[in-house]
């Protein structure tokens, strides 16, 4: 299981075997954040534990997703979607900068294009480690 908490460790999460790899996306939000994604379904791999807060992009029509964070430390947690799909099933995805930094330093990183395309980016080879260290 890796675990990722909040700097103040009222807001944590888990997640439940591999996490696959880390996304990094250079959407208006993520990249203000600086976050790397991992993501599953609410209450199946991925759980959120202790209070936090919740923003959703303003003077969005419709926004699809909130952001959540500690209301203590301000640090973001996770996002998590705001519709649930035709399954039934609520896509959430957690921050991994909130993990130890050797617990996720070799997932490779793949690149999301949030910002004009939406379209996942090729593999560069590099890995959290190498933003990280």
């Amino acid at each position: 299981m890796l675990e990722g908490s909040c700097h103040c460790g009222d807001a944590r999460w888990t997640v439940e075997g591999d996490p696959g790899p880390a996304t990094a996306c250079n959407c208006t939000l993520c990249r203000r954040y600086g976050a790397l994604w991992a993501y599953d379904y609410e209450g199946e791999r991925i759980h959120i534990h202790g209070q936090t807060t919740a923003y959703a992009r303003r003077g969005k029509a419709d926004p699809a997703l909130e952001i959540r964070f500690c209301p203590t430390c301000g640090c973001v947690i996770c996002w998590r979607g705001l519709r649930v799909g035709p399954d039934g099933r609520r896509r959430i995805a957690v921050n991994l900068r909130l993990a130890p930094p050797d617990a996720v330093a070799d997932l490779p990183i793949d690149h999301f294009d949030g910002l004009d395309s939406f379209d996942d980016l090729p593999r560069d080879g590099r890995c959290v480690r190498d933003l990280w260290f």
